[in-house]
């Protein structure tokens, strides 16, 4: 079994409302895939306001030393996404899950590429992990993207 970003299995979840299927991750998960988005387990709906990190990267939400913010008003949604961090990765140790494929790009679950606000809240792309993607490396839990299965 292995965690899946929901989005990638169909799941209408993302902020805008929409998913992001993929058919090669389908093909290799199955139905040993458990899906998960971070961002509803944290509290947020289903769509929400775009949103990035400021101040740093997702292992920096951890660690108290930067936020996740709205793009554009800049309200501060850290709370709901270390709670959803927090929450996948309970899932991960009750049912001995060792490996997730998350959504690359997500202030949530990126792996290697997230969104980063800048001084006018506006969102850019930048190399680091999302929250999620942070905290489950953190627990020695192996994340891929969905790019990485190319």
């Amino acid at each position: 079994m292995r965690l899946v970003s929901a989005c990638l299995l169909g799941v209408p979840c993302r902020y805008n409302g929409k998913d992001s299927r993929n058919e090669k991750v389908i093909e290799l998960c199955g139905k040993d895939a458990i899906p998960v988005c971070p961002e509803q387990l944290g509290g947020l709906p289903t769509p929400r306001q775009p949103v990035g990190i400021f101040g740093g990267l997702g292992e920096d939400v951890l660690d108290g030393k930067a936020t996740v913010r709205s793009v554009g008003n800049g309200e501060d949604l850290t709370m709901h996404f270390v709670r959803g961090a927090e929450e996948v990765l309970k899932l991960a140790e009750t049912l001995e899950i060792r490996s997730a494929i998350l959504k690359q790009a997500s202030p949530s679950c990126g792996c290697g590429v997230t969104w980063q606000l800048d001084d006018k809240m506006e969102n850019h792309k930048v190399e680091g992990d999302g929250v999620t993607a942070a905290l489950l490396k953190r627990n020695g839990i192996s994340v891929i993207t969905e790019n990485d299965l190319d």
